[in-house]
């Protein structure tokens, strides 16, 4: 009998155990475009709090798809969900981060920085128009530049991407052929190319494939060792990518008059603004069933705000000012328990 006792108290142990692990995990999906700075604030948390996150890095339409239906703690996405789509499905948004897209080529003999390119001529390579490095259009661009005769292998997402919104979304702006012919989203009809699934598939797939030509996120461009072209931004300036041209487009954020935080960051005004930047979202509940779990949620993005600045940077994300972060945080008041009280009260457990 002891022995049965002694049994069954080894087993509710070991219950009490993996619940309690269980519960020392949060879980997201989408957007990769954000996943190296997740990945690097995760990581931090963990080791001061003990508290993990399982993040899966799947893309933006995903991540949609994960949080309606409820498998994750909270998804992620490049594409701001608009007001009324975020009322429909009972969801509130904030974003985190800022971050800028860069276009990188497979090249021989081209360093980083040395070509530049333009939304009209990107545009152009991508609606299958010009075909080969040695195009007229990229030569007027590139003044003085040995371009070779090699046929441009255009690579793209394959999956629904919040980093394909942001691009298309740009691509929309300066080319009305593109915007008429192939339009914005998560995912479009590409006119011609390869595709690849997430940021790592496209900068992998570029980086193994001559005369290619992708879009990534910085971050990934940096990892990988990518050749990043210049680009010519609205003002007409000729800019390489980085954390002050990031933070110049940044600064065209006015996050307050923005219903649901739905702000795009493409081609903004400016000598300094870099043209291909947006913001990456974290998606929840209104209504959540596991209110502890989505404090812990909270409690995270709250200390990342607080201090993961320095680590943003060091990645060359945008961290957001304190002014909304307040303006942030004061919105996590709609997300509420089953008893309708807000499971955030400002305060981490």
């Amino acid at each position: 009998m002891n022995a049965f006792r002694i049994a069954l108290f080894g087993m509710a142990a070991a219950t009490a155990i993996g619940l309690a692990a269980q519960a020392a995990e949060i879980s997201g999906a989408g957007a990769t475009f954000p996943y190296p700075i997740y990945a690097k604030w995760a990581e931090a948390y963990s080791a001061k709090t003990g508290l993990k996150m399982n993040y899966q890095s799947i893309g933006s339409g995903g991540g949609i798809a994960q949080i309606n239906a409820r498998t994750v703690d909270f998804g992620a996405s490049d594409m701001p969900l608009k007001p009324e789509e975020l009322e429909k499905n009972g969801l509130t948004q904030f974003p985190p981060v800022i971050g800028g897209e860069v276009l990188v080529v497979n090249l021989p003999g081209v360093q980083p920085g040395q070509m530049t390119l333009d939304g009209p001529t990107i545009a152009n390579i991508y609606l299958g128009k010009i075909t080969k490095w040695s195009d007229p259009a990229i030569g007027k661009l590139n003044p003085g530049m040995k371009l070779p005769d090699t046929a441009i292998a255009v690579v793209h997402r394959s999956d629904g991407s919040g980093t394909t919104f942001i691009f298309t979304n740009y691509l929309s702006k300066v080319s009305p052929e593109w915007k008429d012919k192939v339009s914005e989203g998560t995912s479009v009809q590409w006119p011609v190319g390869l595709g690849g699934k997430g940021n790592e598939g496209v900068a992998a797939l570029t980086s193994r494939t001559a005369g290619a030509i992708g879009y990534v996120e910085y971050a990934y461009a940096l990892q990988n060792k990518m050749i990043h072209t210049k680009l010519v931004n609205h003002g007409g300036a000729s800019l390489e990518p980085g954390i002050k041209v990031f933070q110049a487009a940044a600064t065209n954020a006015n996050w307050k008059s923005a219903p649901g935080f739905y702000l795009i960051l493409t081609d903004q005004p400016g000598q300094e603004t870099w043209p291909i930047t947006g913001a990456t979202f974290i998606l929840m509940h209104k209504k959540q069933e596991h209110p502890g779990r989505a404090k812990e949620v909270l409690a995270f993005f709250d200390w990342a705000y607080k201090n993961g600045a320095q680590m943003a940077e060091s990645l060359d994300y945008v961290p957001m000012p304190q002014s909304a972060v307040a303006i942030f945080e004061d919105s996590w008041k709609q997300i509420v328990g089953p008893d309708g009280k807000p499971v955030w009260d400002g305060h981490s457990s």
